[in-house]
């Protein structure tokens, strides 16, 4: 398994970690005092605010990011670009998407609008490699 396959599995996972996150405040607690609804878990999730809130859109736009970035990792490879190039973009997008995260939960907007679109940027790149 390369690096950037490796990367592919990475990015498969952060949606996970984002939920995790917007429903941390939930586990444990009775539905009736605000804990996580798995009966009705949307409109659990869509009732958040706050960090939680920005959370579960960290999740959702994880998702939305994942076939842009799987295809770049399997086209570039299909083409038999450099491993090490192919490697060293995915890598960045992990990176970048983890900075990604972290300033959606904390509510830096430049910040995260800036590694979106580096991250979309080695995607792109992805593309254009091999």
């Amino acid at each position: 398994m390369t690096l950037a396959e490796l990367c592919i599995l990475v990015a498969c996972l952060l949606p996970i970690v984002c939920a995790g996150l917007a429903k941390s405040r939930g586990f444990g607690k009775p539905r009736r005092e605000g804990g996580f609804d798995n009966h009705h878990p949307r409109e659990w999730l869509a009732s958040l605010q706050g960090w939680q809130a920005r959370a579960h859109a960290a999740q959702l736009n994880s998702f939305e990011a994942l076939p842009v970035f799987i295809a770049g990792v399997l086209v570039a490879q299909g083409h038999h670009a450099p491993q090490a190039l192919v490697n060293g973009l995915a890598g960045a997008f992990i990176v970048l998407r983890v900075g990604f995260i972290a300033a959606y939960v904390v509510d830096q907007a430049s910040l995260r609008s800036l590694l979106w679109t580096a991250a979309l940027g080695c995607c792109v790149a992805l593309f254009f490699v091999g």
